[in-house]
């Protein structure tokens, strides 16, 4: 049976799904910013473009926005804060969208996702459109569709299919050895999927800068220089599939809760508060995953732009694997006052939590100290209330209702998805 993967990537994603519920952005350029509306992570095609004679602004990805705040003014730039809860709810209805395809899917991050049509017959082009039409009408979303007999020719196909949108339609097949290197012998080494910038610098200093040279390397030599991964990239370059889908997914190794400030924290309890925030928000994601977690790592950092920056961090252990909120905040805040230090204005702060146990399987040490009497009834109310009723209802006194230092979205849409109160009203004459 003939391996077949499929990679549907949304256009422009957070831009398009901000376009969904507010129709004066289509046709101007949008970008949409990052946490604390630090820097650019999403462009429109308007924005992106380098041609100046039509209208393009050449904003690169990850510009700084105070880089680019002036084209708000002279050239009618309109900017968005990343809203999670909005670009989540969306993805959700593609995702729904593109199972009716394939039953096995493997969800790659918010707006990509696998799906496997091994052994299917007909015509694969037709296919892709016909899942390009089907996500554009059910859910306004537009997007690129790339095939080929690996992940990493899908992935390929894709990014071609996304580049040449005006020759491709969006659609670009990669099933055929003559098409496929003839695309490879084209494009950079660093555009390969899992190679990156890093990789690519090392390789490019081995004559490899294109992807068919790569595909054409001494795979024994790849192993030894780098890891198997590269080998495997190699192989899936000549359509040797080395990756299947995923269909469930994997346990996690780490959660990480961190955010930057709105405004600088100059003081201890600011940050013990933002601390105690992340703990509890890292804590409930660990017990919604069914895991408890032994090992729990803060750290606080200014700007690495400021005159004399700092940055420590400190590792701190749970004498028994647990998800008590109240036994993580405890830690974290114990750890915090073993790294501040007075006279710092704080940019950042986060905590990671490591070193997991199924809560399931977990057998507690007979040596161990008895855990804390009716932990998890407790933390499963915890839950529920603010399942229900919001997150934050019920939480420690440490916590903050409303943060001083919490992150700044100054160009917040509306939860229009997941908020009765911010639902749009039409009044109909």
């Amino acid at each position: 049976m003939k391996t077949v993967f499929c990679l549907v990537d949304c256009d422009c994603f957070y831009v398009s799904a901000e376009r969904l519920f507010d129709p004066t952005l289509i046709g101007v350029p949008v970008v949409a910013l990052s946490n604390s509306d630090g820097c650019v992570v999403s462009r429109c095609p308007i924005a992106k473009s380098k041609d100046t004679g039509a209208g393009g602004l050449g904003i690169k990805m990850g510009a700084p926005f105070f880089e680019i705040k002036h084209l708000m003014k002279s050239h009618g730039l309109r900017v968005v804060s990343s809203n999670y809860a909005l670009y989540q709810e969306v993805s959700n209805r593609v995702m729904r969208v593109l199972e009716g395809f394939s039953p096995r899917i493997e969800v790659y991050s918010i707006d990509e996702s696998w799906l496997d049509f091994s052994g299917i017959t007909g015509d694969l082009e037709a296919l892709g459109r016909e899942i390009q039409t089907a996500v554009r009408r059910q859910t306004g979303i537009g997007v690129g569709v790339g095939f080929g007999p690996t992940k990493t020719l899908a992935k390929t196909a894709n990014f071609s299919a996304k580049k040449w949108r005006s020759q491709t339609g969006g659609v670009v097949v990669l099933m055929d050895e003559i098409r496929r290197d003839k695309l490879l012998q084209w494009m950079p080494v660093d555009e390969i999927w899992g190679i990156g910038r890093k990789l690519s610098k090392r390789l490019e200093l081995m004559g490899v800068k294109k992807a068919i040279d790569l595909q054409r390397y001494d795979r024994k030599s790849l192993r030894k220089l780098f890891n198997v991964n590269v080998e495997k990239t190699s192989m899936e370059l000549e359509g040797v599939s080395c990756y299947a889908l995923s269909e469930g997914a994997e346990p996690k190794q780490t959660i990480a809760s961190t955010r930057s400030f709105g405004e600088r924290v100059t003081e201890l309890q600011g940050l013990r508060e933002a601390v105690a925030t992340y703990a509890s928000r890292a804590c409930a994601k660990l017990r919604s995953e069914g895991q408890l977690a032994s090992c729990l790592q803060v750290f606080i950092q200014t700007s690495r732009f400021d005159d004399k920056p700092y940055s420590r961090a400190v590792i701190c252990g749970l004498v028994a694997p647990s998800n008590d909120t109240r036994l993580f905040v405890a830690a974290a805040l114990e750890g915090l006052s073993k790294i501040f230090v007075p006279g710092y204005r704080y940019a950042k702060a986060g905590i990671v939590l490591s070193q997991f146990v199924s809560g399931e399987g977990y057998q507690p040490d007979l040596f161990a100290p008895e855990p804390r009497r009716n932990s998890e009834v407790l933390m499963s109310v915890l839950d529920g209330i603010n399942a229900r009723y919001g997150r934050g209802c019920i939480r420690l006194a440490v916590v903050p209702p409303i943060p001083q230092w919490g992150m700044k979205r100054d160009y917040l849409s509306d939860s229009f998805c997941t908020d009765w109160k911010q639902l749009k009203r039409v009044k109909m004459t």
